[in-house]
């Protein structure tokens, strides 16, 4: 009976033997692992030290050669960079304002960093390559807005060639294209006096009425009724064909020009003209005769030399006159 009672006791003490020995294990697994951790941060802390040691050496070392000069150099290059800035802003696109602007703050930034620091005596070795670093970054872009700018002004150039190729094939400078403007001009100016119609072959004379109602030539102002100015236009081959007006001014021995209706006027190259009476035709680049009639309605003339016009297109193409006495 009491052998059957001792069996659990022995199984109790087997498991609490194994779980003391487990804990054993366990805290001898972590005593170890926190010393191997330890033990790397202690290293790892031994060799920022180092690091920071060899930074400072560093520093000290190159200090020397660091001076002023090297601090004064890079606000130079920050100065000269905020110059080229404003430069590229002026030039580039209104669209990328607002990015070049950035940029030209972060040089700013970084040059009034560069000032902070040596004012306060900081200036060193670490911090002058960081700054260097980030102002060959900040110049990188700023190459390829120089780049960006350089293309585009290309472009104008080749667009602004191009214009000129097509309005001017004879010159790509503007000295060249003045010239060949004045040989247009020239050229123009030619053709119009060219293409200009004469009229020659003038016959002007008073009328006076017969007996029989047909007119004859007079030279006496009492019994002239009239005036009938007959001439050819020329040929000219170059002249614009089609309808024509021809316009006679008379203008009598007093200065006046006679006209039929108080509103006959008509613009010519030198101005607005008043003219006596007209007549349409149809020119087809061949000479053609024709008379123009004036009619005084009544009116008995004034005695003394007239003058005779014609005028066609705008342009005086031939005079004449004739005397009533």
């Amino acid at each position: 009976m009491s052998e059957v009672q001792e069996a659990p006791k022995r199984t109790t003490s087997s498991a609490m033997i194994a779980v003391l020995v487990l804990l054993v294990v366990g805290l001898g697994i972590f005593i170890f692992l926190w010393s191997s951790k330890n033990s790397a941060l202690n290293e790892c802390n031994a060799h920022v030290e180092e690091l920071q040691k060899d930074s400072i050496a560093m520093n000290d070392m190159l200090k020397p050669y660091l001076g002023d000069n090297a601090s004064d150099d890079l606000l130079k290059e920050f100065e000269n960079m905020v110059a080229d800035y404003d430069k590229i802003m002026e030039a580039g696109r209104p669209e990328d304002q607002a990015a070049m602007k950035e940029q030209q703050d972060k040089i700013l930034g970084l040059k009034s960093e560069l000032e902070a620091a040596k004012k306060s005596g900081k200036v060193n070795a670490s911090l002058i390559n960081k700054l260097r670093r980030e102002n060959e970054t900040l110049r990188e872009i700023m190459r390829g807005y120089v780049k960006q700018i350089d293309e585009l002004n290309t472009i104008n150039l080749q667009l602004e060639s191009d214009l000129d190729e097509t309005t001017n094939e004879l010159t790509t400078t503007q000295s060249e294209r003045d010239t060949y403007k004045t040989q247009s001009e020239v050229s123009e100016a030619k053709v119009k006096a060219g293409s200009k119609l004469k009229a020659y072959g003038f016959t002007s004379e008073g009328l006076r009425m017969k007996i029989n109602n047909t007119p004859e030539p007079t030279t006496k102002a009492r019994n002239c009724v009239q005036v009938r100015s007959s001439f050819t236009i020329g040929e000219n081959e170059i002249a614009e064909a089609g309808p024509k007006t021809v316009y006679m001014q008379i203008t009598d021995p007093d200065g006046k020009v006679l006209q039929g209706r108080s509103g006959n006027t008509v613009q010519t190259e030198s101005g607005t003209v008043a003219y006596s009476d007209k007549k349409e035709i149809t020119y087809n680049n061949k000479s053609v005769d024709l008379s123009i009639f004036y009619d005084f309605n009544g009116v008995e003339p004034v005695k003394g030399a007239y003058k005779v016009k014609i005028f066609c297109d705008g342009q005086l193409i031939g005079s004449d006159g004739f005397s009533l006495k």
